[in-house]
């Protein structure tokens, strides 16, 4: 069913134990919200920025982690929390193919309009909060 006006804003959040299989839960339920709401063009890259994110809240921190989904005025910000106070390593090179790990940011910047963190405390956890925004229009002319 083709949407005739932008869906309202709205925000979902899922909380997730530190466990890797969170990430599929995480991926599954991304996929889920972006199709009930109409925004099935975003879903793809959506899941792939979610993935990266959600693996490096589980996979670099002990503690608990959350996924949030927010849509307002045309733009899809995906991010994940954990409760690790320390900033992210910065993005590779995506160019080292040699490389195991590390391009999991690289990945977020190159397939994001806009990424960041910022210091967040949740439920008396000190942590951190990295986020990716993609817009509708990019993902629709991508």
């Amino acid at each position: 069913m083709p949407e005739t006006e932008p869906p309202a804003s709205w925000e979902y959040t899922l909380s997730i134990p530190n466990d890797p299989r969170a990430v599929t839960v995480c991926r599954r339920t991304l996929r889920l919200i972006l199709t009930l709401h109409g925004l099935i063009t975003l879903v793809d890259t959506a899941e792939l920025l979610a993935t990266e994110l959600v693996s490096n809240a589980v996979r670099h921190t002990t503690g608990p982690a959350a996924l949030r989904v927010r849509w307002s005025a045309g733009v899809l910000r995906v991010g994940a929390w954990d409760a690790d106070p320390e900033p992210p390593d910065p993005p590779r090179d995506l160019t080292d193919l040699t490389a195991e790990d590390g391009r999991g940011l690289a990945l977020v910047r190159s397939c994001s309009d806009l990424w960041g963190w910022q210091p967040l405390s949740r439920f008396g956890n000190r942590g951190k909060y990295v986020w990716c925004d993609v817009s509708q229009r990019a993902a629709q002319a991508g």
